[in-house]
């Protein structure tokens, strides 16, 4: 249900929701759906309410909502709905989420030390630990900071051991759907990581860090675990040890600068924001493979320096964070080919210089 990099916080909602649909309710889960968006260079979020049926996009009242810390970036939100986490320069901004409304409302606290220029924030599936990569962490200090929950509150505590050692210029993290593996896209490598269940500490799985040429700075894993994907770099993923090994035919064509990547809930299609020149593309993915063959009609034109991409939790709709333009790109996703086509009134005015987005939805 949630982006952060991809699919792996997004499932654990979508599982939930499954589950209280096929109880025998004969009341209908009934949802919101919210997208966020971090704002680099006013330090803050913009927050929008989506309309279920058309994918538009309407200002959350109280909009933009400040973060405490300047430089905000990366973004993400627990699986329950209740907490979102900001990555900002020397810290995260916690916040709590009024399921009503969208609002963000600073968790008591917030923010948070987090190493040296966090740049990137996931949560794991269960909603326990919150990772942070800093990509501008400096020589020879690269790591992830990792931190426990509060669940009533939201707020954060460090993990006894954090930081944890990475690759140099860490600058994405993920969490696998299974809750046991995190993976840092560093310049021109991957760290991966096992999770201690009961602290969150990371222990560098064998063969850790993986190569990776030129580096990916979007991190999307497929919600059976099986893929992962480094914008355009594919890789399958050892279930039981959470290595990686290249896909055939891996890098995959996907402009000249390739940004960020998001794949859609039901793991057929991927997209990937590329920052020049200021499209999207859309790749259907061969299950069997991991292989990614571009989707009709693919690029798709995005606003100025598409900088974060995300799905909404029901695969209807694509949303593109732009850097230079200051607002969000809407799509509508086409079930069969995963082809996109603007959503009415796309763009979405945003704050200045949006960088980070994250897309749920919350049982009312």
């Amino acid at each position: 249900m949630i982006r952060i990099g991809g699919w792996s916080l997004r499932m654990g909602l979508l599982a939930l929701a499954f589950a209280a649909c096929s109880a025998g309710d004969n009341n209908p889960t009934v949802y919101k759906y919210y997208a966020y968006v971090t704002n680099n260079y006013s330090g803050s979020v913009s927050a929008f309410a989506i309309d279920a049926a058309t994918g538009a996009l309407t200002a959350v009242v109280g909009s933009p909502f400040k973060a405490d810390y300047g430089g905000s970036v990366g973004i993400a939100v627990d699986p329950s709905g209740k907490f979102a986490y900001v990555a900002g320069s020397g810290g995260v901004s916690a916040f709590t989420i009024d399921s009503a409304t969208g609002a963000l409302a600073a968790v008591a606290g917030s923010p948070f030390h987090a190493g040296d220029g966090p740049r990137s924030v996931a949560v794991d599936p269960f909603g326990k630990f919150v990772y942070v990569a800093g990509y501008y962490a400096y020589y020879p200090v690269y790591d992830v900071s990792a931190f426990t929950i509060d669940a009533a509150t939201g707020a954060l505590a460090a993990v006894v051991g954090s930081p944890f050692g990475a690759g140099e210029g860490p600058h994405a993290v993920a969490v696998g759907p299974s809750g046991k593996f995190v993976y840092v896209a560093n310049y021109a490598t991957v760290s991966v990581f096992t999770i201690d269940a009961a602290t969150g500490a990371l222990t560098a799985i064998a063969g850790s860090p993986f190569a990776m040429p030129f580096g990916g700075r979007g991190i999307a894993i497929d919600p059976s675990g099986k893929y992962a994907y480094f914008t355009n770099y594919a890789f399958t993923i050892d279930a039981a040890t959470g290595a990686l090994t290249a896909v055939p035919g891996s890098p995959f064509a996907a402009g000249d600068e390739p940004y960020a990547v998001a794949g859609d809930p039901s793991g057929k299609f991927v997209y990937i924001a590329n920052h020049s020149p200021n499209d999207v593309y859309g790749f259907v993915i061969n299950a069997a493979t991991g292989a990614l063959k571009a989707v009709p009609g693919s690029p798709f034109a995005a606003g100025d320096e598409p900088s974060a991409v995300a799905v909404d939790p029901s695969g209807k709709f694509v949303y593109v964070a732009n850097h230079n333009s200051n607002n969000v790109s809407a799509f509508a996703i086409n079930a069969a080919t995963g082809a996109l086509t603007a959503v009415t009134g796309s763009p979405f005015a945003a704050g200045e210089w949006p960088s980070g987005l994250a897309v749920i939805r919350i049982a009312q």
